[in-house]
C-alpha cells in the first residue's frame, strides 16, 4: 500500500514512534465503564494497531481524510462500518454509540479546543479521553488556578473532567514534524451531572471573566450585572484566573441573585 501524504490544511503530523503510539493506548485506564472507543484521525493506523490488539473496549476509527479513509480500509478489511470516512466535529454520538465511551487520537492541533468543546458536548457518553495536543494547549487544559495558563478551557474541562498531564512528545517523532512541542493529556469523567448553578450563567460568567482577566471580577462582569446590584464579596474583587470551578459556582449564584 502506498503511504498517506499529509496534508497542510488538515493539521496533519503523522506520529512515526511506535513506543509512544504504545503508551499513548496503554493510557485509557477506565476501559471497564465503556465498550467502545474512537479514535480520531487514525492516519496511517499507528495508534490504531495497538487499540485494535485489544479485545476491550471495540475501537471505531473516524478520519475526514479520505486517502487515510481508504488505505485503513485495505489495511484493516474487517473493520467495516467500524470505519468512518466522516468529521468528528459533525458526528452524532447518540446515533452512532448506543452508550459510553472513550476517545483518543493524535488529533490535529488547529482543532483542538473544538475537539474538546465536542467532548464537554458529550460529557453524558465520554467516559475517558486521552490524546495528542500540542503542549500549550495540553497545559491550559490540566493547569489549575493561580496560573497564567489557566483559563476558560481550564475551568470547562475540569468542571466534568479530572485532568492530568501524562507526558512530552519532541518533534521528531512526527511527519512532518510540527514547529511546537506536543503532549499527551488524559480526560477521565468526575461524578458531577450537573452543576449547582444556573449552567449557561455559569458559561457566561467564565468567559467573561476571561475575557478581562487582567481586570477584577467585579469590572469584568459588569456586562452581565451592574456594579451597583452586585453584593459585597471577596470573590469579586479577584480575577477571574485565581477562582476553582467551586468559586465560579457560587460566583455564578452571588451573580444570579444579583441581577
Amino acid at each position: 500500500m502506498s503511504l498517506v501524504k499529509a496534508k497542510k490544511h488538515l493539521g496533519q503530523h503523522f506520529l512515526t514512534d511506535k513506543n509512544i503510539a504504545e503508551k499513548i493506548v496503554n493510557s485509557l485506564k477506565s476501559t471497564d465503564k465503556y465498550k467502545d472507543v474512537l479514535e480520531v484521525g487514525p492516519g496511517m493506523g499507528i495508534l490504531s494497531d495497538f487499540l485494535l490488539s485489544k479485545d476491550n473496549p471495540q475501537a471505531h476509527l473516524i478520519d475526514i481524510d479520505t486517502e487515510s479513509f481508504n488505505f485503513l480500509k485495505k489495511k484493516y478489511p474487517l473493520l467495516g462500518e467500524r470505519l468512518i470516512n466522516g468529521d468528528f466535529l459533525e458526528l452524532d454520538f447518540k446515533e452512532t454509540f448506543p452508550g459510553k465511551l472513550g476517545i483518543i487520537g493524535n488529533f490535529p492541533y488547529n482543532i483542538s479546543s473544538q475537539i474538546l468543546f465536542k467532548v464537554l458536548d458529550n460529557r453524558d457518553q465520554v467516559v475517558e479521553l486521552v490524546g495528542m495536543f500540542q503542549k500549550e494547549v495540553a497545559e491550559r487544559c490540566a493547569e489549575k488556578p493561580g496560573s497564567k495558563e489557566y483559563g476558560i478551557l481550564s475551568v470547562f474541562l475540569q468542571a466534568f473532567y479530572k485532568v492530568e498531564y501524562l507526558f512530552s512528545v519532541k518533534p521528531g517523532v512526527f511527519n512532518p514534524p510540527p514547529k511546537v512541542t506536543s503532549a499527551v493529556i488524559r480526560l477521565t469523567r468526575n461524578e458531577v451531572e450537573k452543576l449547582d448553578c444556573d449552567e449557561k450563567l455559569f458559561w457566561q460568567v467564565v468567559k467573561a471573566g476571561f475575557n478581562q482577566r487582567r481586570k477584577t471580577l467585579r469590572n469584568a462582569l459588569s456586562s452581565l450585572v451592574s456594579k451597583d446590584s452586585m453584593q459585597d464579596d471577596p470573590l469579586l474583587e479577584l480575577r477571574a484566573e485565581r477562582l476553582s470551578v467551586n468559586e465560579f459556582v457560587r460566583l455564578t449564584n452571588l451573580i444570579s441573585v444579583s441581577r
